[in-house]
């Protein structure tokens, strides 16, 4: 009996080859395990390598938004901080708020006067006040003043043009009335 070798040890025989083979196997590089050999495992590790590639750059992409967004978020802050000092800056230089108002004001009534014909604007306008009149002025069109003036009496004309010239105009004096007294020099008792 010694001939036939025992079916129980066949099994163990096969058992052992089976082991060192699965050992063999796992012992090897992971790239000599992977090695695809068919075309479809090709094709499949084709695809997800493009797929990987593809969110790289996709992410890349997104770090470089996230970097713009960022520096454009700090240049308008900056941006803003900085239109806020100069607007403080601007409102601690200017006088109250209502000098804005009143410049508009005149503004307005330097296009209403424009607007106007000269002689019909001529009798209004002599009848504001100087100070009225030079902002008025001031503000108008240089064709529009002259023939405002042109309209207006020689006397009132010539004020106008004294405050516009920063002089002040002289000041009239009242014309004695005939039934007022004129005073009289009195001479001293010798």
């Amino acid at each position: 009996m010694i001939g036939r070798p025992s079916l129980l040890l066949l099994t163990a025989a096969t058992a052992m080859v089976s082991m060192v083979t699965h050992a063999v196997s796992l012992a090897a590089p992971a790239s000599e395990q992977e090695q695809p050999t068919t075309r479809l495992g090709v094709a499949i590790k084709k695809d997800l390598a493009t797929r990987d590639q593809s969110s790289v750059r996709r992410n890349r992409a997104l770090d470089l938004r996230e970097q713009v967004t960022r520096a454009a978020e700090t240049r308008i802050k900056a941006d803003l901080l900085a239109r806020q000092k100069q607007a403080d800056a601007s409102a601690a230089s200017k006088p109250d708020g209502p000098t804005a108002a009143e410049g508009k004001q005149y503004d307005d009534l330097a296009r209403i006067y424009q607007a106007m014909k000269p002689a019909k604007a001529a009798l209004v306008f002599e009848q504001l006040d100087m100070d009225v009149q030079m902002k008025v002025a001031q503000r108008m069109r240089g064709r529009s003043t002259a023939m405002i003036l042109a309209a207006m009496t020689p006397g009132g004309a010539a004020d106008l043009s004294m405050s516009l010239a920063r002089k002040t105009p002289k000041v009239k004096e009242p014309a004695a009335s005939p039934s007022a007294p004129l005073p009289t020099k009195r001479r001293p008792a010798s």
